[in-house]
C-alpha cells in the first residue's frame, strides 16, 4: 500500500527534487571505504548535504512519502553517526568526486554536469612494424623508407618518436631501432615522464627509473614487463592510453590505442606526425598500399636488391608466413616481402605479433584485417582482382 501511494504521489509532486538530493549522496558516499580512517567524517560530511538538499525541497516535497522517509533517514544515520548538524559538508559538484586521473570516468562526469547522454569516447590504433609498416590511426596501411628520426605522434599529451635504420645493404628498407616516448606532466595525475627504448635494451622503467607516474598508488601511469627485455606496456590511464613496445630479432615494434580526442589535440606545427598522416610520398616504398615482392631477375625501382635473403623463395616465404597467418591480408603479404627483402625469419614473427597487438587494441573487430584495394591503401576487400590472385598481384605491381 505504501509503494502504490508513493507511486501515485511521486507523480503529483514532480518539482519535488529528492530523487536528486538521493542521487548526489550516492555519488558523494560511493568511493568511501569504511575500513579508512576518515570514513566517518567524509560520510557525515555526506549526509549533512542531503540533508541541506532535502531542507531546500521541503515546501516542494510537502507530501512526498519519499521525502518524508529520506528525512527520517537522515536522522538516524546521523545519530549512529554521531555527526553534528552544523559543519563542512560535501561539495555541491558530485562530478568532483569522479577520479580526474581516470579518462573512461571523465564522460560520466560530463554526463553528470550537463545533464545529457554523451556517446562513449571514441579510440584510434596505430601501429609500427616491420620494415617498417606503418598503420595510421585511419586504418591506413603504408610501407615506408623514413630512415633516421621520424615522430610517430606529437599531441599536447604525447610524444612518440621513432629512429630508423637500413635492413640490408643494397635495400631503402629500413626498421626501428630505436623509440621514445614523453607523457606530457598533466594536472596532479603524473609528472613528465620519458621512455626510450634501443634495440637488446627494453627497459621496464622510465629513464629516471621509475615505473610510475603521479601518485604511484592511483597507477595513472605505469609500466608492465610482460616478457623480461623483449616486450612491455604502459598504461597511461589519465589520458585512457596503452602502448605496446617489442622487441623481435633486432629491431622494434609499436602499437598504440589513443582517443580520438586526443590524437587531435596538436597545434598546426605538428602537423608531422606518421600516425595522424602517414609517410609523405617521396618516403612511401608501397605503391596504393600494394608491395612490389623482390623478383628474380628484376630490380625493383625503389632499390631493393632483387633476389630472395637466406634462401626464400616466394613459395618458402609463402609457407612460412602462413604457419602464423591463416588470413592473407596485409599483416602477411607484409610477413611475405620482409622476408624476401631480409631473409630474417624475425621479421615473421613481428607481422604476427603486430597482428595480436591489433586484435588487443584496437577497437573494431571488423577492421582488424586489412586487405589490398586499388584505391588509397584503406580498409576494405573491394579489390576483387587483388584479393582472387593473391600474391601474384602484388607481384605484377613490381612490374608496372
Amino acid at each position: 500500500l505504501l509503494s502504490v501511494s508513493c507511486l501515485g504521489d511521486c507523480q503529483l509532486h514532480t518539482s519535488c527534487g529528492i530523487q536528486k538530493c538521493t542521487t548526489d549522496f550516492v555519488s558523494f558516499t560511493s568511493h568511501l571505504n569504511a575500513a579508512l580512517e576518515d570514513f566517518d567524517l567524509e560520510f557525515c560530511k555526506a549526509l549533512r548535504a542531503y540533508s541541506a538538499c532535502t531542507y531546500r525541497n521541503s515546501k516542494a516535497c510537502r507530501g512526498n512519502l519519499v521525502y518524508h522517509s529520506a528525512v527520517l533517514g537522515i536522522g538516524d544515520l546521523m545519530t549512529q553517526r554521531n555527526c553534528t548538524k552544523d559543519g563542512p559538508t560535501s561539495s555541491t559538484s558530485p562530478e568532483m568526486t569522479h577520479d580526474p586521473c581516470n579518462y573512461s570516468g571523465h564522460t560520466e562526469a560530463r554526463e553528470h554536469q550537463g545533464g545529457e547522454k554523451t556517446p562513449p569516447p571514441t579510440y584510434l590504433f596505430c601501429g609500427l612494424f616491420g620494415d617498417p609498416h606503418l598503420r595510421t590511426f585511419k586504418d591506413h596501411f603504408q610501407t615506408c623508407k623514413v630512415e633516421g628520426a621520424w615522430p610517430l605522434i606529437d599531441n599536447n599529451y604525447l610524444s612518440v618518436q621513432v629512429t630508423n635504420v637500413p635492413v640490408v645493404p643494397g635495400s631503402s628498407a629500413t626498421a626501428t631501432n630505436k623509440i621514445t616516448i614523453i607523457f606530457k606532466s598533466y594536472q596532479d595525475c603524473t609528472d613528465q615522464k620519458v621512455y626510450q627504448a634501443v634495440t637488446d635494451d627494453l627497459p621496464a622503467a622510465f629513464v629516471d627509473g621509475t615505473t610510475s607516474g603521479g601518485d604511484g598508488n592511483t597507477r595513472s601511469l605505469h609500466i608492465m614487463e610482460k616478457v623480461s627485455g623483449k616486450y612491455i606496456e604502459m598504461h597511461a590511464r589519465y589520458i585512457g592510453t596503452t602502448v605496446y613496445i617489442r622487441q623481435l630479432g633486432h629491431y622494434l615494434t609499436l602499437a598504440i590505442r589513443m582517443p580520438q580526442e586526443l590524437v587531435m589535440a596538436y597545434k598546426e606545427s605538428q602537423d608531422l606526425q606518421l600516425c595522424v598522416n602517414g609517410c609523405p610520398s617521396g618516403e612511401r616504398i608501397d605503391q596504393s598500399g600494394h608491395l612490389p615482392l623482390p623478383v628474380v631477375g628484376k630490380r625493383l625501382p625503389w632499390g631493393a636488391v632483387a633476389h630472395p635473403r637466406a634462401g626464400y623463395t616466394l613459395e618458402t616465404a609463402t609457407t612460412k608466413c602462413h604457419e602464423k597467418m591463416l588470413v592473407k591480408d596485409i599483416y602477411f603479404y607484409s610477413c611475405v616481402f620482409d622476408l624476401l627483402t631480409t631473409g630474417d625469419a624475425n621479421f615473421t614473427a613481428a607481422a604476427h605479433s603486430a597482428l595480436q597487438d591489433v586484435e588487443a587494441l584496437h577497437p573494431s573487430k571488423e577492421h582488424w584485417h586489412i586487405f589490398p584495394r586499388s584505391g588509397d591503401g584503406g580498409v576494405g576487400r573491394d579489390s576483387k582482382f587483388c584479393v582472387s590472385l593473391g600474391l601474384v598481384c602484388l607481384i605484377l605491381v613490381a612490374y608496372l
